[in-house]
């Protein structure tokens, strides 16, 4: 809606189009929200004002129109900020974090903290393992376009997993890695969700606003009948939601694609 001078600063929008100022300052600063122009740094309305060439007001309702649209939040003093985008996961299969946040548009990558060989008597027992039986140990900050989604740690038995610590984890599930380096592939399990309150390295390392509340979700993943995974995962709040869709009493049906743009192996990875 909005041309750009040699020099990429905005001029006025115009006066003479059927759309008030206000829908067409809206407009731009959805197509520069969608280009990721914002995502770091969101104008102030004063910027925004003498940018455009527009009045305080007009600035107001155009940001008014993008919080009912869900794509920026203001808060007084502290200006405005893009809305990271939330993600709905399925209950009652077994989902790939990994694809299901690719389905849903957004680019999953992983920074990888951890990737060893480790012991921990918890864990085994959990796995079914004597307690000093050896594990390979994964931990991983998950990031969808760029932004901390989540962190997660995974134990895999080491008689089974030892071939995982060769594995490029930065943008690959971990189920895949397995199917194809170990020859297993979870096809079941276990899995518990609640809400925390992260701890401030846990803050700190997903980039979340103090009070800003999370899941744990804990998994015990198994391939027939064998524990072969330990999950437990800090997931943020803010960005994501859990769910479950039902057709009748006694009957419970899970949509598998919730706001998904492709299918997934019911399987999944992660």
């Amino acid at each position: 809606m909005t041309d750009q001078d040699p020099g990429g600063a905005p001029i006025p929008l115009r006066r003479d189009h059927p759309l008030p100022l206000w829908a067409q300052l809206s407009e731009e600063l959805q197509r520069r929200i969608a280009s990721l122009e914002l995502q770091d740094s969101f104008p102030t309305e004063l910027e925004l004002s003498r940018a455009y060439r527009v009045s305080r007001h007009t600035v107001r309702e155009a940001l008014r129109s993008l919080r009912a649209k869900g794509l920026v939040t203001s808060r007084r003093g502290l200006g405005s900020t893009v809305t990271a985008p939330r993600f709905h996961q399925p209950l009652g299969a077994l989902y790939s974090l990994f694809r299901f946040v690719e389905a849903q548009g957004a680019r999953q990558h992983s920074e990888v903290l951890r990737l060893q060989p480790t012991s921990d008597p918890l864990v085994a027992s959990r796995l079914g393992l004597p307690a000093g039986a050896g594990l390979i140990y994964l931990k991983r900050l998950r990031l969808a376009d760029s932004v901390p989604l989540a962190l997660d740690r995974a134990w895999v038995p080491a008689a089974l997993g030892w071939p995982l610590l060769q594995a490029d984890f930065t943008h690959s599930a971990l189920y895949d890695q397995m199917a194809e380096l170990c020859g297993v592939r979870p096809d079941s399990g276990t899995e518990e969700i609640r809400a925390v309150v992260p701890t401030p390295e846990e803050r700190s390392s997903l980039s979340l606003r103090v009070g800003t509340p999370a899941f744990r979700i804990e998994r015990l993943g198994r391939a027939g009948l064998d524990p072969v995974e330990w999950r437990s995962t800090l997931i943020r709040a803010d960005r994501y939601s859990f769910r479950l869709d039902w057709v009748g009493p006694g009957e419970v049906s899970v949509d598998a694609q919730v706001r998904a743009r492709s299918g997934e192996d019911p399987a999944g990875s992660r």
